[in-house]
């Protein structure tokens, strides 16, 4: 079967499911892809008219603030315990360096950090989980998840969706090479807007820390 119309047989239900899930689980705390596969989809959503974009991204957006909820109450039950646990089952994720920056940014910038979290990779696992076991105002907590739900799930499918459609016709011409450029591509953009918000941060870090005590004579 030639690689087009294998794509079109793909169900559109099962696109949407896998991205809510896959997000889902992410945002809960489990360390998965989610970035990619919504990009992917969105991307594939720009070439495959049975895949509409708009259920898409409304799939993601549910996923990300059904996902953040459930950690939030996990981690709100489960506390301190629970990020040891992880810790020890997880640590290239939810080590005690992770776990100590994800705290700084609760501690600087409050429900902007679930906002804002949601568009980097350590913080969309952490903030649910995080924002529990810290006990921040659900109320609080529902607000920036819902609204960084919304942004990064909604825009990111927008995104990637119109840039599809403006480069059909090379994507058509070089199938699957095309895809896989133009997926790299974005990801690329995307890893270079995070080195260069992490390296803020850094600088911001060193900015505040105090200076060291004069050393008597």
């Amino acid at each position: 079967m030639h690689i087009q119309e294998w794509l079109e047989s793909v169900p559109a239900v099962s696109v949407y499911l896998l991205v809510g899930v896959v997000i889902g689980l992410e945002s809960l705390g489990i360390p998965l892809p989610g970035e990619i596969v919504l990009v992917s989809s969105a991307l594939l959503a720009s070439q495959q008219g049975h895949i509409d974009p708009l259920v898409l991204g409304t799939c993601a957006t549910v996923g990300a603030v059904v996902g953040d909820s459930i950690g939030y109450a996990i981690g709100r039950k489960g506390g301190k315990p629970l990020l040891d646990w992880l810790g020890r089952k997880f640590p290239k994720h939810f080590g005690p360096s992770h776990v100590a920056t994800a705290e700084r940014s609760f501690q600087r910038w409050g429900m902007w950090a679930v906002f804002f979290g949601r568009f980097i990779a350590l913080l969309r696992i952490f903030a649910g989980p995080l924002a529990g076991v810290l006990k921040m105002p659900y109320w609080k907590f529902l607000t920036a998840n819902v609204l960084g739900g919304v942004v990064w799930a909604g825009g990111t499918t927008a995104v990637i969706y119109y840039v599809g459609i403006v480069a059909e016709a090379w994507l058509k011409r070089f199938s699957w090479l095309g895809l896989v450029v133009a997926v790299l591509i974005g990801l690329g953009s995307m890893v270079i807007v995070k080195r260069r918000a992490a390296k803020a941060a850094a600088a911001q870090d060193v900015s505040e820390d105090p200076e060291p005590a004069p050393v008597a004579d």
